[in-house]
């Protein structure tokens, strides 16, 4: 009869704190639908990001990534302050200049690690531009222009005029978009002379003979003269009211990112291509180029350094000298990518 007791009271007790054969299965936990705003696609400077659903990092994180892409980091800058997306992936000076026009949004991880902006300038006025004073009165192209925060590029070509004695209204600035075809087309005509460009169209159009570089910010010898040169080209970021009514999204969407950029940390350029899909031969062999020339051109875990937060504050600082109380340090959080020397 005790032996008995005893029985059942072992299957209650089961059954009460789990384990027993009629224990309910868990409910399957609904994915967090996340939109983030991104150049692209398949811009060399983003691709850690377009790259995340391709390796299924945003499943393992409970998340249904959707992009945006946009032209230019003032678009994306502006859907997700408009409330379009969650998320952006833009240069950090951006976000800067955009708290210095009344707006905020916050960078959680880094993306890059060594920038690869390319001043590039038609071949054919190689005889006559050899430094950047010679581009006076030139006509320069930026990818896109925004009001309310200048992008990384915009804010680069004012440093490089004034670096060499010259002010931005001593050049012509005008848009040229992201399209390649249109970029090259208007560099053949004549209807740019130089280009703020970013990779791998600078050294497509190099291989071409089409233009030639003046400045390269992922060569040092080039650009000792500049400050802060080595900026923190693109950043993951977000609202300040995403962070505090959400914070377990953000968690999720930068241990997405940290996730791409282990993968990309481990595996060749080839391998990375092959995973985005890359195998147009011409477009292919641009970007294999440029993945073996920039071996550090990512973030290996997505934290802040020291060395990117003092860069950022010369660059931004010395191309908008008048917003110098604006400190990268006063607009990251690095609650979940962290911080490192």
């Amino acid at each position: 009869m005790v032996r008995l007791w005893r029985v059942c009271l072992i299957a209650s007790l089961l059954l009460i704190f789990g384990g027993g054969p009629l224990q309910a299965a868990p409910e399957r936990v609904r994915a967090m639908k996340t939109v983030v705003s991104v150049v692209g696609p398949r811009n060399l400077s983003y691709l850690p990001i377009d790259l995340v659903p391709l390796i299924g990092a945003d499943r393992e994180e409970g998340l249904e990534l959707q992009f945006k892409h946009v032209e230019g980091g003032g678009l994306a800058i502006k859907e997700t302050i408009s409330r379009n997306s969650d998320f952006s992936v833009v240069g950090f000076p951006a976000l800067m200049s955009l708290k210095s026009h009344g707006g905020e949004l916050v960078g959680v991880a880094a993306v890059s690690d060594v920038p690869q902006f390319v001043l590039i300038v038609r071949q054919a006025l190689a005889g006559q531009v050899r430094r950047i004073a010679d581009l006076k009165g030139k006509i320069i192209g930026v990818h896109t222009s925004a009001v309310n925060a200048k992008t990384v590029a915009q804010q680069l070509l004012e440093l490089l005029l004034r670096s060499d004695g010259l002010q931005p209204r001593d050049a012509r600035v005008i848009s040229t978009g992201q399209e390649w075809g249109k970029r090259q087309t208007m560099l053949d005509s004549g209807q740019v002379d130089a280009i703020v460009s970013e990779e791998p169209f600078a050294s497509s159009m190099q291989a071409q003979g089409k233009v030639f570089f003046l400045v390269n910010l992922a060569e040092p010898e080039t650009t000792r003269h500049i400050p802060g040169a080595q900026v923190l080209h693109a950043a993951l970021a977000t609202r300040p009211d995403v962070i505090a009514n959400d914070p377990e999204k953000v968690k999720r969407v930068v241990n997405a990112l940290r996730r791409s950029l282990r993968w990309i940390a481990d595996h060749t350029p080839e391998e990375l291509a092959d995973r985005l899909g890359v195998t147009q031969p011409e477009e292919r062999s641009h970007l294999l180029l440029c993945l073996r020339k920039y071996p550090r051109l990512f973030s290996r875990d997505g934290a802040f350094s020291r060395r990117q937060i003092d860069e950022t504050n010369r660059f931004f600082h010395a191309s908008t000298p008048e917003a110098t109380a604006i400190r990268m340090e006063d607009l990251i959080n690095d609650r979940w990518a962290g911080r490192k020397e």
